[in-house]
């Protein structure tokens, strides 16, 4: 019965078995307890121990659950190049500006830190770099130079971060024409000695231009989230940033509904103030899922204003769980995508 539970133990993010997945390693039973490995395909330090207790009440008896974190490499070559040091780029977009995504990415990426991964992000908004500002990197700071034409990633809170800003002044408007971003970007990739990262998180300018194409056609993108509020308008450009990533054939592992919801301080009574509903509509649209809704709370912008992004401050706190399941909810529909391609086709015979 014991081994039998252990097997039928469902993941709550892909609704399949660890068995299935082939993330059960190890499993013993001395003195009466079950010994248990699991290495899950998206990092999950947080869940360890409500993993345990779930594992323990299905088997009936004590558990000693050790979950570890092994990240799965692309299944299928693609025709950009892979970028040194990375094993998954995931590409965090918007239709439109002012929805918090450049918040959104650098959140995620200090939450996939969180749980356990290697992480990088790339400021890839040339014309607006601000990545460098939210992750408290002091104005002025210049990325190491090696062997006279490689970067060093600056690293800020457990990750590591490369952007524009770090290479001009903050005052300097980058009056370039399109092709002109797009060789920076270009440029901010080829040159760049990341640290063996599992993943690269991208912030991406808002819209669908020049560097989207360029990261899509130079760089094997592995998936994108999407950033919407639930205004009509935004949704509506949301859709476009949708449609882009089809076209140039990048999943889209989720959507990121900010300003959700609003709950008053002090009488805690909730309001749409911006719509209701509308990420889970695109998401069904799309065959997607919301990976995270998060409210309309002036402490994420202070926060990240302040150099410590809400994973930094508290990283405890209601906000940044949201954004903590968040991430591994992104993460493991990406495993499940990488390992459902590296599947090999089942064969039949039949007898005719």
């Amino acid at each position: 019965m014991g081994r039998e539970a252990i097997d039928a133990f469902s993941d709550p993010y892909l609704a399949r078995t660890w068995a299935s997945l082939g993330a059960v390693r190890d499993v013993r039973q001395l003195d009466g307890r079950w010994y248990v490995n699991v290495v899950l395909g998206y990092p999950a330090a947080g869940l360890e121990k409500l993993f345990a207790e779930h594992l323990e009440r299905a088997v009936g008896e004590p558990v000693r659950l050790e979950v570890g974190f092994e990240v799965t490499p692309p299944a299928r070559a693609k025709s950009a190049a892979p970028v040194r040091g990375v094993a998954h780029i995931v590409a965090v977009a918007s239709g439109k500006g002012g929805v918090g995504k450049s918040t959104t990415a650098v959140n995620l990426a200090l939450a996939l830190a969180r749980e356990g991964a290697r992480v990088g992000v790339l400021d890839a908004d040339i014309y607006g770099p601000s990545v460098g500002t939210m992750l408290g990197v002091a104005q002025g700071r210049r990325p190491e130079v090696k062997d006279e034409k490689f970067f060093l990633p600056i690293k800020a809170h457990g990750i590591e971060a490369m952007s524009m800003s770090f290479l001009v002044t903050e005052d300097t408007p980058m009056v370039w024409r399109g092709p002109m971003a797009s060789g920076a970007l270009q440029q901010l990739l080829g040159q760049t000695l990341w640290g063996d990262l599992d993943y690269l998180v991208v912030d991406m300018p808002p819209g669908t231009g020049d560097i989207q194409l360029t990261l899509s056609q130079r760089a094997p993108v592995s998936g994108a989230v999407i950033v919407t509020t639930p205004q009509d308008i935004a949704l509506q450009d949301a859709r476009k940033g949708l449609e882009m990533f089809r076209k140039v054939d990048i999943p889209v592992l989720g959507i990121v509904e900010n300003m959700s919801v609003y709950v008053c301080p002090k009488c805690g009574e909730s309001s749409h103030i911006f719509g209701a509903g509308g990420g889970e509509r695109i998401a069904r649209d799309y065959h997607t899922e919301v990976l995270g809704a998060l409210p309309l709370d002036m402490s994420i912008r202070e926060q990240t204003d302040s150099g410590r992004p809400t994973l930094v401050a508290d990283p405890e706190g209601d906000v940044a769980l949201i954004y903590r399941d968040a991430a591994r909810r992104m993460a493991a529909r990406l495993w499940e995508q990488t390992a459902s391609a590296a599947r090999p086709p089942s064969i039949s015979i039949d007898d005719d």
